[in-house]
């Protein structure tokens, strides 16, 4: 079992940057995936980014690419989603999640591929 919490959420103004962290204790051994998820008030949950276990891939969705970066710190059993160049529409309740499970590359950023989840931090950015 993994347990995974999420902090560094808060407001900002645009053009402002944050970073987020998601700290794992458990069996992280067994993890093959850890992805930072987002959802706004009446919106679907979206992937944002992951990061890959095997092979250390890192899919962006289209919409952060280039403005956030998520990388993690194995002695610290934590990953990091780093946000820079903020904008109001990245305005969210941002998840950290984890798997256990093998999956294909292409589903990387779908909720249902993950098992564990955190309780989610807020991210606020004003103009």
């Amino acid at each position: 079992q993994v347990q995974l919490v999420e902090s560094g959420g808060g407001s900002v103004q645009a053009g402002g940057s944050l970073r987020l962290s998601c700290e794992a204790s458990g069996s992280t051994s067994t993890i093959t995936s850890v992805a930072w998820f987002r959802q706004a008030p009446g919106k679907e949950r979206e992937g944002v980014a992951a990061l890959i276990t095997e092979g250390g891939l890192t899919p962006y969705d289209d919409s952060v690419k280039g403005r956030f970066t998520i990388s993690r710190d194995d002695a610290k059993n934590t990953v990091y989603l780093q946000m820079n160049n903020l904008k109001p529409a990245d305005t969210a309740l941002y998840y950290c999640a984890a798997t256990t499970t093998t999956f294909l590359l292409w589903n990387s950023l779908r909720p249902n591929t993950y098992n564990y989840w955190g309780q989610g931090t807020q991210v606020t950015v004003s103009s």
